[in-house]
């Protein structure tokens, strides 16, 4: 289903267009996920579950954290397959804030630049919807992971040990990345659990 573009990022990739997926694309999620196994592994410890498109469109924050909005975006190519998906948060976890839960592209697509192109208009989409910074988590040792998203200006702002994902038990690093008038200290100010030593 194509939504307003005001509500979803535009996509300035030839050939492909931004969706928002919802219920009716478990299914083609689900093959997506089965088609990156390296990425769940690097995460989870494991391929992607019989259920894990489910548990992911269905999925809640955790218990204390709000977000404005929840954006579960799909790429599709000119074949109407999906090459990439994201997963956003608005205002997560304060106003401002933007967080970025997964940024997943078709594994035959690796290197071809779309990752990077696909954050650049994500990035700008966000910054007309108020997002001041861009917050993600990287596990350590995902080395795909650890060098792509220092190349497009994410920070690290602390590192949080024993995060239970999956079958395994993993230190993240958090990173973030200032936006139009954010600053770092501005967001460490605003977002405490963030700052470096913090429980």
């Amino acid at each position: 289903m194509d939504v307003d573009a005001q509500v979803i990022p535009d996509c300035s990739i030839e050939g492909v267009r931004v969706v928002e997926l919802g219920g009716r694309d478990e299914a083609e999620l689900q093959r997506f996920f089965e088609r990156a196994p390296d990425y769940f592994i690097a995460v989870n410890g494991e391929p992607a579950t019989p259920t894990e498109a489910q548990d992911e469109l269905q999925g809640c924050l955790p218990a204390g954290w709000t977000c404005s909005r929840m954006y579960w975006l799909g790429y599709r190519d000119v074949d109407d397959q999906l090459v990439a998906v994201v997963n956003i948060a608005a205002d997560l976890p304060a106003v401002g804030v933007w967080h970025i839960g997964l940024l997943l592209v078709d594994k035959r697509l690796h290197g071809t630049g779309l990752a990077y192109q696909l954050h650049e208009d994500l990035e700008a989409w966000a910054v007309k919807r108020g997002a001041r910074w861009l917050r993600l988590t990287v596990v350590i040792g995902n080395i795909k992971a650890e060098r792509f998203w220092p190349r497009l200006g994410y920070r690290q702002v602390r590192i949080r040990d024993g995060v239970t994902m999956g079958q395994r038990v993993n230190s993240v690093s958090i990173q973030i990345k200032a936006l139009a008038d954010g600053q770092v200290d501005d967001y460490l100010a605003v977002v405490a659990r963030d700052r470096p030593g913090a429980p």
